[in-house]
């Protein structure tokens, strides 16, 4: 088996991606156990946020799975996960909310959205098939210079993929504080229930973070190994 020592960068983003999991699925736990003082569930939360924006073209729908709470610019749809959709939770309307933050958005043609919508097929291609190609280069030495123009295009189609995540931070993050100001200022959750939205918020914005730093670990991990060729 191939093993470079660059491998050990990867273990504090491990480590981080591992806590922001665990601290995700603590705080949605805490919160979704406490009932809001007004009882709305995740899409009477959505429906109403975007009812009282004036957006009329934009579905709520529920969704199988668990934390699979999404919007679908194609589709114009919030789709709500069942813990979600259903829950009169505060962990539910902070993720309704949340979701209703990318509406809010698209319509508003937020630039960072529509650079991530643009990214995404090639930051598939290079999250998929960019380590492949450095591992083809790396043991296809019999290749000569050819194994290392596989390991440059690895590293540069994983490139585009660390583009995406680091551009993701922007649109969570906005999208959270739009949720926050909307069921603060719309009376969806009432005093120190906002501070139990937030830190669910909090907590999920972690995971992106801890994603983007484990992508860029990689990276540079990939550029390492390219040193030694």
């Amino acid at each position: 088996m191939f093993f470079h020592p660059s491998y050990l960068i990867l273990i504090p983003g491990m480590i981080l991606m591992f806590w922001a999991q665990q601290r995700v699925k603590a705080t949605y736990e805490k919160y979704a156990d406490m009932r809001s003082s007004l009882g709305m569930t995740g899409a009477q939360v959505a429906k109403t946020i975007l009812q009282r924006m004036g957006i009329h073209d934009v579905t709520v729908e529920q969704v199988a799975g668990e934390l699979t709470d999404h919007y679908d610019p194609s589709a114009k749809a919030v789709r709500l996960s069942e813990s979600v959709y259903a829950s009169s939770s505060l962990a539910a309307a902070a993720i309704a909310a949340h979701e209703c933050g990318h509406v809010l958005q698209d319509v508003r043609g937020y630039q960072f959205m529509n650079i991530r919508a643009s990214l995404v097929p090639v930051a598939n291609i290079g999250a998929n098939f960019g380590p492949l190609m450095v591992m083809a280069g790396l043991f296809l030495t019999s290749l000569g210079s050819l194994s290392v123009v596989f390991i440059n295009i690895g590293i540069a189609l994983f490139a585009s993929a660390i583009l995406f995540h680091i551009v993701t931070l922007p649109v969570e993050f906005d999208a959270s504080s739009r949720a926050l100001k909307l069921i603060d200022e719309l009376g969806i959750l009432q005093g120190e229930e906002n501070l139990g939205a937030r830190k669910v918020l909090n907590a999920a914005a972690w995971t992106y973070v801890a994603t983007a730093i484990y992508a860029a670990l990689q990276l540079v991990q990939l550029l390492l190994i390219r040193g030694d060729r």
